[in-house]
């Protein structure tokens, strides 16, 4: 079967594509506004820990009953898929931002969100690994012009990199690549049903972490400073969990099965630039040109990605020269 005898998306699978990676931005623009939005609580005495923990706890609390209603006669299809909620709820939350946190405790953000954000990479290796057969040339220009424009959007000028902080880096990304290979596995529960039942067994675990003492915890119930305004602890806290948790997680996992998670591991490094200006709205952090490049860079990469994914929008990672071989045989 020859290129172009593939089959062409029609106008249903490109709209649902397009719904994908519009969802998408959606979730990257509301995970970005965590870091800008809990900056103010660390600030004022919280711990990393803290923060992250009532982010999970809280959301979990609102998104639980969400996720009754939308599997309302249907909680033992939630039974039967127990080990994908539980290792979402592990890996792909607590995990994720558990570990994201440690590495920032020993280096620099920057280099720590860049090791997270390598799990787009992670996962194009994985699929090259597993099916043991090389990626197109359009999914390798893809990754590269998108790791270059992380470089970019990134300052890692005077970086101080950590062994242990690398560790705890790369298990972030680990946690990372889980939220969007969970997030597109072949399943009976509604979109909302994973992040509903998964961010409470994540909060299980950050508070079994902070009970065995693994988790520093203080969380003073201060103001804080906000834009140049004190205002009650709870306003930024309320930003982190409803927009960058409940919103971000639910909206995400719709996204990723719509569009796959290869396609959406690389349109959520748009994550980076959001958060570069939503500093620059709230705390006055422009973003240098070199920055700006580099979402440019991001967002060609996606479309190369977007271009190679064909008219595959979910299931694991899979390069479409072997799609046509698949095909063909």
């Amino acid at each position: 079967m020859s290129t172009s005898d593939a089959p062409v998306p029609g106008a249903a699978e490109r709209s649902r594509l397009g719904l994908g990676v519009a969802l998408g931005l959606v979730a990257s623009l509301a995970f970005a506004m965590s870091g800008t939005f809990a900056r103010p609580l660390l600030s004022a005495g919280w711990t990393p820990g803290a923060a992250v923990f009532w982010r999970v706890t809280l959301a979990a609390v609102l998104l639980l009953p969400v996720g009754l209603w939308a599997m309302r006669g249907r909680l033992a299809e939630v039974l039967v898929e127990w080990r994908t909620v539980v290792a979402f709820g592990a890996l792909a939350v607590a995990t994720a931002q558990l570990m994201y946190f440690a590495a920032v405790s020993r280096m620099s953000v920057s280099v720590a969100l860049l090791l997270e954000y390598m799990a787009p990479v992670a996962l194009v290796l994985l699929a090259w690994a597993r099916q043991r057969h090389a990626p197109s040339r359009l999914v390798l220009a893809g990754t590269l012009t998108s790791v270059l424009g992380l470089f970019c959007v990134l300052d890692l000028t005077g970086a101080r990199l950590d062994p242990l902080g690398v560790m705890f880096g790369l298990l972030a990304m680990v946690g990372a690549a889980a939220y969007f290979v969970l997030g597109a596995r072949p399943t009976r529960l509604h979109p909302l049903a994973l992040p509903a039942f998964g961010l409470p067994v994540g909060a299980v675990v950050l508070g079994l972490a902070i009970a065995v003492g693994a988790l520093p915890y203080a969380a003073p119930l201060v103001e804080v400073d906000v834009m140049g305004a004190l205002l009650p602890w709870w306003v930024p806290l309320a930003v982190v969990v409803l927009a960058a948790t409940v919103v971000a997680y639910a909206v995400g996992v719709a996204s990723i099965a719509l569009m796959g998670e290869r396609l959406a591991s690389f349109v959520s490094l748009s994550e980076v630039l959001f958060a570069a200006l939503v500093a620059a709205v709230v705390l006055g952090e422009l973003p240098t040109p070199m920055q700006l490049l580099g979402g440019l860079l991001i967002v060609a990469g996606v479309v190369l990605i977007r271009v190679a994914s064909g008219n595959r929008p979910a299931g694991l990672p899979t390069f479409p020269d072997e799609l046509e071989a698949a095909e063909a045989g």
